[in-house]
């Protein structure tokens, strides 16, 4: 049997009262190196699956691209809001980042992964752009993963600040030398009954196009798993009826593990013709 990966907690940088239980997690994977004992199991009658359109990314990842080609270590941070520290889950160790670190590493073996957590409950873009300079941008990523909108919205905020805020992170992120992925909000029950739910998606969305970088649909996602697949919303969603749970964490790491992976080793040709589309 393989070892397991190793998992660091990091101490928490706070930014507000309300952030300071949050802990940031770094979860390492060394060449060869599986995580046996962190799996985590859906109820037997559902599997995690999605039609491809929701999970593959359409722009190349060529910062990651290039790191994989040169065999170098692959950095990735992901940051964001509860949903990103890990809210819901059973234990650190079951948050999507640390799920998808195990996850990379079973479609990249051999390769040394790093996925660094800097999720910090209860903020908002705006305060997240804040730690950029020193949570996201001094660990040198190749690729960032920033999970966005949901506390605006539950907060009743309006949409517009919220536009310049991505647009100027995205901006910071990419002359940093960093890949971006967005990541909407999560469809559960708190969320889809707020009336500022589909503007903020829609803002989402035309802030990736708009910058030419990749979102992962994890709203359509989840909306997929309820209302075509019709698993209901105790299955991956906790009883908080807000934050996702072990089984959605663990499906949304496998979902973007392989999107990742796919736009990362994506021929450059191919990459570029339907980014020009």
């Amino acid at each position: 049997m393989l070892a397991p990966a190793r998992s660091q907690v990091l101490p928490a940088r706070t930014v507000t009262p309300a952030t300071a239980a949050s802990v940031l997690v770094a979860t390492r994977l060394q060449p060869g190196r599986d995580d046996a004992n962190q799996t985590t199991a859906a109820p037997s009658q559902f599997s995690c699956s999605a039609p491809p359109e929701l999970s593959r990314l359409n722009y190349p990842l060529p910062h990651a691209a290039r790191r994989l080609a040169n065999g170098g270590p692959l950095v990735i941070v992901a940051i964001g809001s509860s949903s990103t520290a890990g809210a819901g889950a059973s234990s650190p160790a079951t948050s999507y980042p640390s799920r998808l670190a195990v996850e990379l590493q079973e479609r990249l073996p051999g390769r040394d992964i790093t996925v660094i957590n800097r999720g910090v409950n209860g903020e908002e873009s705006e305060q997240m752009l804040a730690r950029f300079p020193t949570n996201v941008i001094a660990a040198h990523p190749d690729l960032v993963l920033w999970q966005v909108g949901t506390n605006s919205v539950l907060r009743d905020h309006p949409l517009k600040p919220h536009s310049a805020v991505l647009h100027e992170g995205i901006d910071e992120l990419k002359a940093a030398g960093a890949d971006v992925v967005l990541i909407d909000m999560q469809f559960a029950p708190r969320v889809i009954a707020k009336p500022e739910t589909p503007g903020m998606e829609d803002q989402i969305a035309l802030t990736a196009k708009q910058e030419s970088v990749d979102l992962f649909r994890r709203f359509e996602l989840m909306r997929n798993w309820h209302e075509v697949q019709h698993i209901p919303f105790d299955v991956f969603v906790a009883p908080d009826a807000l934050h996702m749970n072990d089984w959605s964490y663990g499906c949304v790491a496998k979902l973007l593990a392989a999107g990742i992976v796919e736009a990362a080793t994506r021929p450059l040709t191919a990459a570029a013709a339907r980014s020009a589309q």
